[in-house]
């Protein structure tokens, strides 16, 4: 029985413990959490240990491996402390809110050769599987991606120091999409604007609509804009255009369109849950061939939305 421990039981860890929770051959087994209520009423549900702190998890606990899902600037110490450990670590994307400290984090771990994987789930969906089969012997032209809905109402989340803003936080899962289909990106420029949430929102320091413009190393073009200024849900996406196919991968969804013809298929699968499970397996036979996101490949995404974030203030495109 592989032991498994938490440090972060809000928001998306929630999907997390759920996860393990069903799994055979692993358990949750101790959760940390700086708001003690909410992490002794987890430790209730999964009938498992709240600790006081992230050393005492460790010493107490040794988990098999342990789930980090904090906010964009809690990153950092937590990581480092668990690869000097040399434990097997899955982090919540973003992997922070600037450059630093996934740039150390990331050091450490390749000094340690730790097992890491990254929340990047859209790579594990039916829909992403499709894209890719789809696309395999074709040459993509270009990208179109998008995330378009309202802002959340989470303190940190509207704070630009804290969250690194909506492409960092939010639209990163579009922008490592279209990294994972068509390959690294070289150079970014981007274009941020305040159109009425900081009137409308206490505390708001992030942009509310802003768009960005990628080269990929394979001569690919690509946009992906973001907006948080709507008050619903509109549509979260990436388009393909190759010479003869339109392809649409959504969140529970992949199109395919070519001429004259449409074809739609549905995910089956929770990528979520797929994620999980193979981040299990690998730690209970050391193979992480089957990781679609490590720290490395994750890190690479981060730079491109930081890069963005770093574009938008000086006007001028970022080389990777």
């Amino acid at each position: 029985m592989l032991n498994i421990g938490f440090v972060g039981v809000g928001g998306i860890a929630q999907v997390h413990l759920r996860n393990i929770a069903r799994m055979e051959g692993a358990r949750v087994a101790a959760v940390y959490d700086i708001n003690t209520e909410r992490a002794n009423e987890v430790a209730r549900q999964y009938d498992c240990k709240a600790y006081s702190s992230l050393i005492d998890l460790l010493d107490g606990e040794k988990p098999d491996g342990v789930y980090i899902c904090l906010p964009p600037f809690a990153h950092g110490e937590t990581e480092l402390e668990i690869v000097k450990r040399g434990i097997p670590m899955f982090i919540e994307k973003p992997l922070a809110a600037e450059r630093e400290p996934a740039d150390q984090i990331l050091q450490a771990v390749e000094e340690k050769k730790l097992l890491t994987s990254v929340g990047y789930h859209w790579r594990y969906s039916d829909a992403s599987d499709a894209a890719k089969a789809a696309l395999a012997g074709r040459t993509p032209g270009m990208v179109m991606g998008y995330w378009l809905g309202d802002m959340p109402m989470v303190g940190w989340w509207r704070q630009m120091d804290k969250s690194g803003g909506q492409m960092v936080e939010q639209t990163t899962h579009i922008v490592d999409l279209a990294r994972y289909l068509l390959g690294d990106v070289t150079e970014v420029y981007a274009v941020y604007g305040n159109r009425g949430m900081k009137e409308i929102v206490e505390g708001v320091t992030v942009p509310d609509v802003g768009s960005i413009t990628l080269k990929f190393a394979s001569g690919a073009v690509g946009t992906v804009s973001n907006s948080c200024l709507l008050d619903q849900y509109y549509t979260v996406g990436l388009n393909i255009v190759t010479r003869d196919l339109v392809l649409e991968v959504r969140r529970n969804s992949f199109t395919e369109r070519r001429k004259g013809e449409a074809r739609t298929v549905q995910n089956s699968s929770d990528p979520y849950y797929v994620e999980d499970e193979v981040f299990i397996e690998a730690i209970r036979t050391g193979d992480a061939s089957k990781i679609r996101s490590d720290y490395a490949d994750a890190y690479r995404t981060h730079l491109v939305t930081v890069a963005a974030n770093e574009s938008a203030v000086s006007g001028r495109p970022v080389q990777l």
